[in-house]
């Protein structure tokens, strides 16, 4: 259950305010630990800022989004928002400059698909890598493996994702037994669906609870339809005589709008920019074989040395 669980212990925050200090804090590691390597031509403008950092990660994420949802066979729900949970996780406290998206991104999908359980092989993995050669997907693969267990470790391993969707279906067969008044709940699933896939974009699944992400999707799905449902909460959830306990729940359903409302997509011209400037910051920092990065033991006990150099591939090949 949620209340038990990892993600409400260790993965739910105060405010937005808090999540930007630790990725402020990911990107100032990264640019203390670069400029004390002593490498020759090391400045301060080399290095991505924090809302140059957000840009590519929005481009990414979205990245990852598209191929969950292309992916075949199709992939739950529940995979696709694991992936993406593991993704935003993962960058509240390492920097892209350090880690390449492209890479972590699949390696979050691999994960998502063996803890929840959606049963394909890795071959059928890095075959939805379409425009890629079998040697190609073969390479993929064996990067997704080395960055495994660095993903594990960054996560805490807390591995087990408590999704929206699953209080989404349980308040929709609420709807439908105790609250005649809606005649079909389930014209509200699309877009209660489209809200919850907007949420997953946002930092919502870190400051909010699955339920009340799914409660929140739906009064707005209804609001959007132009139905009232004051009467669902304040008679059929016991809210009536709680004054306090609506008004809070009132306020929490508005930041988390108000949160959705500031999501934009990335401007292509920026992130082609930035992208750039993300390259040049791996090929001059993370060029040399950084066994840590890929869930090494610190104590220089290796299992097995890597067998291929990073980013052979490219961005085309997610298409």
């Amino acid at each position: 259950m949620f209340h038990n669980s990892s993600q409400r212990k260790h993965w739910i925050f105060r405010n937005e305010h808090e999540l930007e200090q630790m990725r402020c804090r990911a990107n100032e590691k990264f640019r203390n630990r670069a400029l004390q390597s002593g490498k020759p031509g090391v400045s301060e403008s080399a290095f991505l800022e924090r809302h140059e950092e957000d840009v590519i990660f929005r481009h990414y994420e979205r990245r990852l989004l598209d191929f969950c949802n292309a992916f075949k066979p199709a992939m739950p729900k529940s995979v696709v928002c694991a992936a993406i949970m593991y993704f935003r996780r993962f960058y509240l406290n390492n920097s892209i400059m350090e880690y390449h998206p492209r890479i972590i991104m699949l390696t979050c999908a691999y994960l998502s698909c063996k803890v929840d359980e959606f049963n394909v092989s890795s071959t059928q993995f890095v075959g939805n890598l379409l425009q890629e050669t079998p040697a190609g997907q073969e390479k993929v693969l064996e990067q997704i493996l080395e960055y495994e267990l660095l993903l594990i470790q960054q996560l805490n391993f807390h591995l087990v994702v408590h999704s929206p969707y699953r209080p989404m279906e349980g308040l929709l067969i609420d709807l439908k037994t105790r609250y005649p008044t809606l005649e079909n709940p389930e014209s509200l699933r699309k877009s209660t669906d489209d809200f919850l896939t907007q949420a997953s974009l946002t930092d919502a699944g870190l400051l909010f609870s699955p339920s009340q992400i799914a409660l929140t999707a739906i009064l707005n799905s209804a609001s959007r339809a132009g139905l009232s449902m004051e009467s669902y909460l304040t008679e059929c959830m016991g809210l009536k005589e709680d004054k306090e306990t609506l008004s809070k729940m009132y306020d929490l359903m508005r930041r988390m709008k108000t949160l959705l409302k500031k999501y934009e997509l990335p401007k292509l011209d920026e992130v082609n920019v930035y992208k750039q400037k993300l390259e040049r910051i791996h090929a001059q920092y993370n060029s040399s074989s950084n066994k840590r990065k890929r869930g090494y033991e610190e104590d220089g006990h290796v299992a097995k040395e890597p067998r291929v150099v990073e980013e052979e591939w490219t961005d085309e090949d997610l298409l």
